[in-house]
């Protein structure tokens, strides 16, 4: 009986632990319109951060739709399945997550990241930017 409750217990701090990452599964909204865009699956790789586009959710969106403002190895790749967060690592003594970059593939353009996971993990700020302009969505954890 009390290896089972140490054992639950340490399942659920495990748990916890892990919604305090931006590591799983993310619905991004579009900050202008409100409206779910895509679903993202950020992993973790020796504690480098990268993410990919999962699910496309916009109405207008075609599984054939390539990025076709992309530059580099992302020219011309398929938007479903295309790494959008690059190289972020989790900054030291903080619940933050910087130093990557984020690609928007509606332009082409790669910005400067930092996460964020806030209420207690359930969402996601997701800031970019270049030099001192940039912008935050929040993203919702899938569950």
């Amino acid at each position: 009986m009390k290896k089972a409750l140490v054992l639950g217990l340490a399942a659920f701090a495990a748990s916890a632990f892990a919604q305090m990452t931006p590591v799983g599964l993310w619905r991004n909204i579009d900050d202008k319109t409100g409206e779910a865009k895509a679903e993202i699956r950020i992993a973790d790789f020796n504690g480098v951060l990268s993410g990919r586009i999962e699910k496309r959710l916009s109405k207008d969106a075609k599984p054939d739709d390539t990025c076709k403002e992309c530059s580099g190895d992302r020219e011309g790749k398929p938007i479903l399945g295309l790494e959008i967060i690059r190289g972020a690592q989790k900054a030291r003594g903080k619940e933050v997550w910087e130093g990557g970059k984020i690609l928007d593939p509606e332009n082409g353009r790669e910005y400067t990241l930092r996460l964020t996971p806030i209420e207690e993990g359930k969402r996601l700020q997701v800031r970019g930017s270049i030099g001192p302009f940039g912008r935050t969505q929040t993203w919702v954890r899938v569950q």
